[in-house]
């Protein structure tokens, strides 16, 4: 059996869905939304061997970027076709954008405790490629890009 946690510090976290964040999560990094704010809203999804790998939900509904992760697990049992199974949702953290590149945090403490309680968030960069596409990187790790496709919910 081979199992590839595809989660925020093995090869590159996959998997985002919207889900509710607190003010506290985007208080430090509050990023007032403006016109270029507009290229990175919606629910960005990407796929790693035909799977669902990551899903981005980034939201300016309070003038404000904000939004959520969620990582999928990846598994390939011999003589099985590999399955994909949503992990805990993850509020964006301090998200910045510059018109071309946003960055955020990711915390990391849930991702494979006990031995992750203490470590700090993960940082991650999401690069517009097209007007509904990107790649996503983890800004920490020598890690693969993904990339990323704005769908319609």
């Amino acid at each position: 059996t081979e199992i590839y946690t595809l989660s925020l510090h093995d090869a590159l976290p996959i998997s985002l869905i919207t889900w509710p964040v607190s003010p506290q999560a985007t208080q430090p990094g509050k990023v007032a939304a403006g016109p270029s704010a507009s290229s990175v809203v919606g629910v960005w999804q990407g796929k790693m061997d035909g799977l669902p790998a990551i899903t981005l939900t980034i939201t300016d509904e309070t003038r404000a970027l904000s939004g959520a992760v969620l990582f999928y697990l990846i598994r390939r049992d011999e003589g099985k076709p590999p399955t994909s199974t949503p992990g805990i949702p993850e509020p964006i953290l301090n998200p910045s954008f510059d018109g071309k590149t946003l960055s955020f945090q990711v915390s990391h403490r849930r991702a494979h405790p006990p031995r992750t309680l203490s470590d700090p968030p993960a940082s991650f960069h999401l690069k517009l490629t097209g007007s509904d596409k990107c790649v996503l990187t983890n800004a920490q790790e020598a890690s693969p890009q993904i990339e990323l496709v704005r769908s319609d919910y």
